[in-house]
């Protein structure tokens, strides 16, 4: 069978060294990210200062509406920030709790950043915490999710994907329970957006937030925040900054915030990130997410039954339709096993509880699916294991 998508593997240089089976973590860079930070570079250079009205200045909104298109979103609602945790808690800044509506509703899986920034909040005793939990580790029970939904919940972030697992979840069904209450809900979508298929528009979802160092090959310090269109003059984020201000240049003392999406910008942004993160987004909008996921799930399926054939326990959902881009395999000693892989130039890594994380992307060819398990079988039968647990390598 062609794989039209592997035309696209002359466009990371990294593919041609290595086995990169790791976009859940940090995607493979493309080769115009190279001319990308050149022009940045060239334009600092050269413009100076004229740079920021000669469109840096712009590039928070218009590198978000390269965002927007594969998020499903419009044009217009989305803004570019740093990272997730910096997102999170803006949002979190545009609400006032209540005694009768505080509670903070997210998974015991989601990302531990995120439940850092409502932790620390829920400290001062004006937010209550929930998290649901987990029964085995991999899952969350929506049915669990959603009865923890209630009049009291203020805030409701989950990952649309969870980074352990992979599991994918029912955010729709979430989003409808949490507005018959009137709760709102952030969707985290960092381990879905550029391999599942999805539009924040149709889910009706409040917020939306991720980043692009993982499938979107965009490299770190390019974050994005999405606002429903119709609650972007609602809120006044307390976590805010000059470039959120509707005169920003006439240096006033008091804050009168834009009209629209621009309110949910703070300080001078992380131009270079900027730079270098569009080269990753035309990417993967020329390929389409659709045509992306569809390899992804014949990859994945694929990857679960060479493990399972090379008596591996697969600790994703085997199930597609609940499954993100990574399959987990919970080898024994699973740390030992990746830290050979690394020296071997197979690119995966490892979390407790999960095992090694393998992703392929739309640049993954079959055959290194079939290398990868391979080695993790030598590595588990052969002397290269017993070494690294002498050396005391940790599980």
């Amino acid at each position: 069978m062609t794989d039209e998508l592997l035309q696209w593997r002359r466009e990371f240089p990294i593919l041609e060294k290595t086995v990169y089976l790791i976009s859940h973590s940090l995607g493979a860079m493309p080769r115009a990210t190279y001319d990308r930070l050149h022009d940045y570079a060239e334009m600092w250079a050269t413009r100076g200062v004229r740079a920021w009205a000669e469109g840096w200045w712009e590039m928070p909104t218009r590198i978000g509406d390269e965002v927007a298109r594969i998020i499903g979103a419009e044009a217009g609602t989305v803004v570019m920030h740093q990272n997730v945790s910096i997102c999170q808690s803006l949002i979190l800044s545009c609400f006032d709790p209540k005694p009768e509506r505080n509670k903070i509703v997210c998974e015991e899986l989601n990302f531990p950043s995120v439940l850092y920034v409502y932790e620390a909040h829920a400290r001062g005793g004006r937010l209550r915490l929930e998290t649901v939990r987990s029964d085995d580790g991999i899952t969350i029970p929506l049915e669990r999710m959603l009865a923890a939904i209630d009049e009291e919940t203020l805030l409701v972030p989950i990952s649309h994907v969870l980074f352990k697992s992979a599991f994918l979840q029912d955010a729709r069904a979430i989003i409808e329970r949490a507005h018959e209450v009137g709760a709102y809900v952030v969707l985290d979508t960092y381990q879905s957006a550029g391999t599942v298929p999805f539009s924040v528009k149709e889910l009706n979802v409040d917020f939306a937030t991720g980043g692009s160092v993982k499938w979107l090959c965009g490299g770190p310090g390019a974050g994005y925040l999405y606002v429903r269109p119709d609650l972007q003059a609602k809120f006044e984020p307390r976590t805010t900054g000059w470039m959120a201000h509707e005169a920003p240049f006439a240096f006033e003392s008091s804050m009168e915030y834009a009209p629209d999406i621009k309110r949910f910008l703070h300080g001078s942004p992380a131009i270079p990130a900027l730079y270098a993160a569009e080269s990753g987004y035309r990417i993967i909008n020329e390929i389409g997410v659709e045509q992306i996921r569809a390899k992804s799930v014949r990859q994945t399926q694929k990857l679960i039954e060479l493990a399972l054939e090379a008596g591996f326990r697969v600790t994703s959902p085997r199930d597609p339709e609940r499954r993100g881009g990574t399959v987990t395999i919970a080898a024994e000693h699973a740390g030992a096993v990746t830290k050979e892989l690394l020296r071997r130039e197979f690119i995966v890594d490892y979390r407790p509880g999960a095992g090694v994380r393998i992703s392929p992307h739309f640049y993954t060819k079959d055959e290194e699916l079939e290398l990868v398990i391979r080695e993790m079988k030598e590595i588990r039968d052969t002397r290269a294991y017993a070494e690294h647990e002498k050396a005391g390598a940790a599980f």
